[in-house]
C-alpha cells in the first residue's frame, strides 16, 4: 500500500460548513466502508463543497481508491493511426474536418505503429491504444487494424486497445478476434448537455456502442471531457450515467481549448474545481480505473497533478495526446516513484 495519504480533519473539526461535513461523513460510510457508489444528488453535493474541505475530500477519495482498487497505477500510451479530417463536429476537437483548426489528415503505416508501441512499452506502460479520428471504422481502417495489431503483438509484449468511433456488431466481433484488450468510446458529457457539444450524432448512439463493447468481453473504456460549459448538475449527471454503464476505465479529460474550434475561447477550469471533480468521480466510481487524460497539464500543473494522484486517480496516459503535448513520460514516472505508487506493468520488479 502507498505510504502517502492526505491528512484528514475529524468530522467535528472547524473546517467547512455543516453540509460539507455531512456529505463527507455520508460518503465515508457509504463508499469507503460499504463500497456503494454515490448517487447523482450526492455527487452534486460533493461537487458543491467548499475549498475548506478540499483536502479532506481528496484524502477520502484516495482512501476509497486504495481500498477498492489497490495501490497500483496503470500507465498507457496512445497513438493516432488516422489523424484529422473527421466528419463529426465535436465542438472541442481540432480533428474535425468542419473547423478551421490546423490539424491535417494523416495515416500511420504499420512500421510506424509498431515503433510507437515499442516506445510506449519502453516507458513502462502496460497498454498501447490505437486511435482514429473517424465517425466509425471503414474496411480500410479495419484491415489496417488487423495488420497492425498482429505486427505489434509479434514485436512487443503489451496489451493493445483501440478507439475507432461508433461500431457495428460485426466490427465489435472483429476487434475481439484481433485480440483487442480494451475499447475506448467516450460519452464525452451528460446526455442533457450533449447537443451543445455534438450535432452530427447522438449521445444514444455512443451509449449503444458502449453497451455492445461491454457485452463482447472486451474491457470498456468510457470517459468524458469536463470544463466545456456544463453545469455542476450536468457534471454530476454524467458521473451517474457513467456509473450506470459500469465501464472498466474512465479517462477524465479537462478542456484544453483548441484554436479554430467552437470551444476555442472557453476558459480553463479552475484547479480546485478540477480536483473536486476528480474526487467526486472517484466516489461515484469506487472500483473503476480513473485515468488522467488530456488537459491536466494546463488545468492542474505539477502540484495539482500530484494532488489528483492522491485524490482518486489510479491511471495515467504518458507522453503526448492526439493533437496536444503532454508531460514528458519521465516526469510522470518520477512522480509515481516519489509517491511510492507501483506501476502495474512493473510491479513484479518494484
Amino acid at each position: 500500500m502507498s505510504t502517502v495519504a492526505h491528512e484528514t480533519v475529524s468530522e467535528s473539526g472547524p473546517t467547512g460548513t455543516p453540509e460539507d461535513r455531512e456529505i463527507l461523513s455520508v460518503a465515508r460510510e457509504q463508499v469507503l466502508v460499504g463500497g456503494v457508489p454515490l448517487e447523482e444528488a450526492q455527487i452534486l453535493r460533493v461537487m458543491q463543497t467548499s475549498d475548506a474541505v478540499l483536502g479532506d475530500l481528496l484524502g477520502l477519495a484516495h482512501e476509497v481508491r486504495m481500498r477498492w482498487c489497490g495501490p497500483e497505477v496503470e500507465v498507457e500510451g496512445i497513438v493516432s493511426i488516422k489523424t484529422g479530417g473527421c466528419p463529426e463536429d465535436c465542438h472541442f476537437c481540432s480533428q474535425s474536418g468542419q473547423f478551421t483548426s490546423p490539424v491535417r489528415s494523416l495515416w500511420l503505416n504499420i512500421p510506424e505503429l509498431v515503433k510507437a508501441a515499442e516506445q510506449t512499452a519502453a516507458s513502462g506502460a502496460s497498454e498501447f491504444c490505437i486511435v482514429a479520428a473517424v465517425r466509425g471504422p471503414d474496411e480500410r481502417l479495419m484491415t489496417q487494424m488487423r495488420e497492425g495489431v498482429k505486427a505489434i503483438k509479434q514485436a512487443v509484449d503489451i496489451e493493445v486497445a483501440a478507439s475507432l468511433g461508433m461500431l457495428t456488431q460485426a466490427q465489435v466481433d472483429d476487434l475481439v478476434d484481433m485480440g483487442i484488450h480494451r475499447y475506448n468510446h467516450n460519452l464525452e458529457t451528460a446526455k442533457s448537455f450533449f447537443a451543445q457539444v455534438v450535432t452530427t450524432h447522438t449521445w444514444q448512439e455512443r451509449w449503444e456502442t458502449c453497451e455492445m463493447v461491454r457485452a463482447s468481453g472486451m474491457e470498456l473504456c468510457c470517459g468524458c471531457l469536463v470544463g466545456m460549459g456544463e453545469s455542476l448538475e450536468q457534471r454530476a449527471e454524467l458521473a451517474a450515467q457513467l456509473g450506470a454503464l459500469q465501464p472498466d476505465e474512465v479517462p477524465l479529460n479537462f478542456l484544453n481549448p483548441r484554436p479554430g474550434t467552437p470551444f476555442g475561447e472557453l476558459p480553463l477550469m479552475e484547479s480546485g474545481e478540477a480536483l473536486r471533480t476528480i474526487a467526486a468521480f472517484r466516489l461515484a466510481l469506487p472500483r473503476t480505473i480513473l485515468r488522467y487524460a488530456g488537459g491536466r497539464e494546463l488545468t492542474l500543473g505539477d502540484l495539482g497533478t500530484r494532488e489528483g494522484l492522491l485524490g482518486g486517480i489510479n491511471a495515467v496516459i504518458v507522453g503526448n495526446y492526439l493533437t496536444t503535448l503532454g508531460r514528458d513520460p519521465s516526469e510522470d514516472l518520477a512522480l509515481l516513484a516519489d509517491l511510492k505508487m507501483p506501476i502495474k506493468a512493473l510491479s513484479s520488479s518494484l
